[in-house]
Parts: C-alpha cells; sequence; structure tokens
C-alpha cells in the first residue's frame, strides 16, 4: 500500500487537430518519462474506452517539490510545448486513512 504522499489525477484531452497515433505516442513516451522521475512512485495512464482522445492520469509524488521538479524535466517540458493536448482538469487527492 503507498504511504501519504502527493496524489494528483489529471484529464487531458487530445487536441482535434492532431494526429491520434503522435498523440498517443507522445503520451506513453510522457508517461514512461514520469515513471523515472526519483520522486514519482507512480504514474499510470488510461484511455476512455469510448473517447480515444480522452485520457486520465494517476500520479503519486513523494512530495510537493518531486512535484514541482516534475515539471522541470526535460519529458514533461517536451510533452508541454508539443502542444498536441489540452489539461481539461487536475486535482490532488489524499490517502482515504481515517485520519482528520
Amino acid at each position: 500500500m503507498f504511504k501519504q504522499g502527493l496524489f494528483i489525477t489529471a484529464e487531458l484531452r487530445i487536441k482535434a487537430e492532431s494526429d491520434l497515433d503522435t498523440a498517443i505516442s507522445a503520451i506513453q513516451t510522457f508517461c514512461e518519462g514520469m515513471n523515472s522521475e526519483p520522486g514519482c512512485s507512480m504514474a499510470v495512464v488510461l484511455q476512455d474506452k469510448d473517447d480515444p482522445r480522452r485520457y486520465i492520469f494517476w500520479e503519486r509524488y513523494n512530495n510537493q517539490e518531486a512535484f514541482e521538479q516534475h515539471f522541470n524535466a526535460e519529458h514533461t517540458q517536451t510533452f508541454i510545448q508539443s502542444g498536441l493536448t489540452d489539461l481539461v482538469q487536475a486535482f490532488e487527492s489524499k490517502l482515504l486513512t481515517g485520519d482528520k
């Protein structure tokens, strides 16, 4: 089981003008890069079964600093600069532990 950390859920949509195969390849490469980050213990990407342009990312970072370093990583900057997707929404969660 995961210890507390910073859990991020993000929804991305491949832009209508973006080539689907190119964007999927970029998403896969981006996710592989996230999983190689020292402060990221999990990065999983899910594709909507009914909408091939909608993706949900589940990520867990050890702390806020690791999450901030994620945005400076080369693979993150490359993905953002590709302009293939739009961020629909993102939010932070925590484990349900019973602690108040």
